[in-house]
């Protein structure tokens, strides 16, 4: 039985190697191998270099015959895309001038979406997400994170979970899972926001642990969702039932990221809404900021200073924000192609920021390189230089898809 498979001829691979955590990078950085080859065993890569050399050590060959650029597989660590239905008549209301923070205080929004999940079988509500997350697959995201937050009560939210986790073990793709209960209180005024943080951990988090449902756990912090001195106990709280925490922060309005820190959070999400002092303040933590360019588009608002982040010494990963509201695109490498070019972002910013760095938001260690040891994640352009691809602002797509090991074709 042939284990080993060696991988190329690549014109190019960006091994996405030895390269910082935290602050810039600049393109003299990145680690390119020359017409190079991977070695994979299983699902692990074994050894990375010239393909002539590592042709003497591997016979049983996966040729690429036509010109290929090699990078890690995508990580999207920021999503919504498990739900029902869409919100197009709300996003004309948005271009035509009404805010997303009045829809929402009018039960429109996410209470719109949570509605519609609701009434969606468990049939159609796995399909359309499989829908959504097989696009993104074959666009070259071979590791995303779903949360919850559509469910309209707690049988809901474990609803939503226990298909996220339905859906990871049968596609290929690694989904991780977040519970995020805590986006928006009840559309119900019997009971408080305080209340309802409450609420979770004690009637919630129980059976998310004994279910193993998840170990990640999110809040929106934010007007008409829930204020700076809840969302901290609820952190607090989270953190205490041993869960990692992450937090929806400054998108409309300031407090959050702060919040985030002191709270010990993994990440900050959002950050539209940013002060040269929050940013230096999360300069001094070990949480990275999430920049979701995604919404910006899909809400009309300012970019998150991404440039001013990664030059105070932040960590930086770059998301979708997958959702029906703010956000309907989806599409990583044109929203990340567009940030560039808005925050002069250099591609080992940008690609770090879609690899390793997103695979260190969600703690996968196994990840986001292509170098020994890691798991064989990656895809390949039909290019020959790796400027080529945020140069065409995302409208080149991967043509080839390997996750652990394995090739897929669309």
């Amino acid at each position: 039985m042939i284990l080993k498979t060696l991988f190329g001829p690549f014109v190019e691979i960006l091994t996405m190697s030895n390269l910082s955590l935290k602050g810039p990078l600049f393109d003299d950085d990145l680690e390119i191998i020359y017409d190079g080859g991977v070695i994979v065993d299983r699902e692990s890569i074994v050894e990375v270099g010239k393909f002539s050399k590592l042709k003497k050590k591997c016979k049983n060959v996966y040729e690429i015959s036509s010109p290929h650029v090699l990078l890690p597989g995508f990580i999207d660590c920021h999503t919504h895309v498990c739900f029902a239905g869409s919100r197009s008549g709300e996003y004309a209301k948005k271009n035509a001038g009404i805010s997303y923070q009045q829809i929402l205080s009018e039960g429109g929004g996410i209470y719109d979406t949570m509605q519609k999940t609701n009434l969606a079988s468990d049939k159609e509500l796995k399909k359309q997400t499989v829908n959504r997350l097989n696009r993104h697959f074959f666009e070259g995201v071979l590791t995303c994170e779903v949360k919850s937050g559509y469910g309209k009560d707690f049988d809901q939210e474990i609803r939503i979970l226990k298909t996220i986790n339905e859906i990871n073990s049968e596609n290929p793709y690694d989904l991780v899972s977040t519970c995020l209960a805590a986006h928006v209180p009840p559309n119900d005024k019997n009971i408080s926001s305080q209340d309802y943080l409450k609420s979770i951990v004690k009637d919630l988090f129980p059976q998310i642990i004994k279910d193993q449902l998840t170990n990640r756990v999110d809040i929106f912090i934010e007007r008409n969702a829930f204020n700076i001195n809840e969302s901290k106990q609820f952190l607090i709280s989270a953190k205490e039932n041993g869960f990692t925490t992450t937090v929806h922060g400054n998108q409309f309005t300031s407090g959050g990221l702060k919040t985030a820190v002191d709270a010990g959070a993994i990440s900050v999400d959002h950050l539209e809404v940013l002060s040269d002092e929050e940013i230096k303040y999360l300069s001094r933590s070990k949480t990275s900021a999430v920049v979701l360019p995604g919404c910006s588009l899909g809400l009309g608002l300012p970019f998150a200073p991404a440039r001013k982040i990664l030059d105070a010494g932040c960590q930086l990963a770059i998301a979708t924000d997958w959702n029906p509201g703010s956000a309907p695109m989806g599409d990583l490498l044109i929203q990340a192609s567009i940030l560039a070019s808005n925050q002069k972002l250099t591609n080992a910013e940008v690609f770090s920021a879609l690899s390793f760095r997103a695979a260190n938001v969600l703690n996968l260690k196994d990840r986001g390189t292509i170098e020994a040891n890691k798991i064989a994640d990656f895809i390949g352009f039909n290019i020959s230089d790796y400027r080529e691809i945020l140069y065409s602002q995302g409208k080149i797509k991967p043509t080839f898809i390997c996750k652990k090991g394995e090739v897929f074709n669309k």
